[in-house]
């Protein structure tokens, strides 16, 4: 039998879940626990004072024996399958001291089976979303893990202000705690995603519902500016690593074209999908064949915020003017005005259109711009 960890099991079950499971069993009890390394260094305990001696464990840990008196201490292994992961030591070494001893180290290792399914599950994810996965390797690992292959399904992808947001990272854990089919995991630093299972009936405005909750919750309770993306709905498990793209986009056209939303949902993503999938050089000759050498960015404050104004009100002079605070006549002036600069009468569709494309292209041109 392997007296070693295997490599890479450090931290399999945290301190705390080690030091609320003794702590349990100390208050019924009254016998006290403790839980060390093979090493001997102290994870858990219920003791005030004097706890075992460190070189005791180690010499332990070694020994071929699965418990042992020392010293006035009852000494236990806690294995990992076939490897000793810790070692729990009860106070005493009376029969009460050992029958206790034996339930710890029961409960002990039940909740490593958990944690080591739980960390293949989040294994398994990862790799579905990343589309590291053979078709064949998917439902085989599905159906090992007991996660279903044939079930409604989103991903929603939540970016959060910090890099490594723990308290985020818990609060969507704590919101997603009663729902043990939605997966949690992280890809990168900046980013939380949630792969969820949806009831048949769950439509759009559901979708839309549980990414405000997110922000809600995130900007109250973890105090991170955040932003929600989702992809389209998936009926099998292959194509979680779909969604997972669709929210990755979602989020990153968001950024360029809709800054000021902060839920941005895949289906919702309309022209600004199709620009951000452009080539630059291609973008580059259109912006010359429609502006020459004026680009939209160097247009005056008051001609942008007339522009805009002009396209949120439907192309509606009455409405833009009255909204600008100016008199009709001066808004078709300023229009008039940028049709001889730019060849393009936005108060006609077709010109309306190739304005707005132009100004998204250069939006997108800035923002690649920036990033390289």
């Amino acid at each position: 039998m392997k007296n070693h960890r295997q490599e890479g099991s450090d931290d399999l079950v945290s301190s705390q879940v080690l030091q609320k499971t003794i702590d349990e069993l100390r208050a019924i009890t009254r016998i006290d626990l403790c839980v060390l390394s093979l090493e001997g260094q102290m994870l858990a305990s219920t003791f005030s004072e004097n706890s075992p001696n460190p070189d005791y464990i180690r010499e332990f840990a070694n020994s071929p024996a699965d418990s042992q008196v020392l010293q006035g201490y009852h000494f236990f292994k806690v294995y990992d399958d076939q490897n000793v992961e810790y070692v729990l030591v009860t106070g005493g070494g009376s029969e009460d001291a050992y029958m206790i001893g034996k339930i710890a180290v029961s409960q002990i290792q039940n909740l490593i089976i958990a944690y080591k399914e739980r960390l293949d599950k989040n294994n398994f994810i990862q790799n579905l979303l990343l589309d590291n996965l053979l078709l064949v390797d998917i439902y085989n690992r599905a159906k090992k893990l007991r996660i279903d292959t044939d079930v409604k399904r989103v991903v929603f992808m939540v970016e959060t202000k910090y890099e490594k947001d723990n308290s985020a990272m818990e609060t969507v854990k704590s919101l997603f705690a009663s729902k043990p089919k939605d997966f949690i995991t992280a890809i990168d630093e900046k980013s939380i995603i949630i792969v969820k299972e949806l009831k048949e009936s769950d439509d759009f405005e559901e979708l839309n519902r549980i990414a405000r909750t997110l922000v809600d919750m995130l900007n109250a309770e973890a105090m991170s500016q955040v932003r929600v993306s989702y992809g389209n709905v998936i009926h099998e498990i292959k194509d979680v690593s779909r969604s997972y793209k669709e929210a990755k986009m979602a989020l990153e056209v968001g950024k360029i074209f809709y800054s000021d939303k902060i839920v941005i949902p895949y289906s919702n993503l309309g022209i600004g999908r199709l620009i951000y999938q452009l080539p630059i050089p291609l973008c580059q000759m259109f912006m010359k064949e429609v502006f020459g050498e004026q680009l939209p960015d160097t247009f005056d404050d008051e001609t942008l915020t007339t522009i805009n104004k002009f396209f949120e009100n439907n192309l509606n002079v009455s409405e833009t003017s009255r909204q600008l605070y100016v008199h009709r006549n001066t808004l078709v002036y300023r229009l008039e005005k940028l049709q001889k600069s730019t060849g393009l009468d936005i108060r006609v569709f077709d010109d309306a259109l190739t304005f707005k494309i132009a100004m998204m292209v250069v939006s997108y041109m800035k923002y690649m711009e920036k990033i390289d």
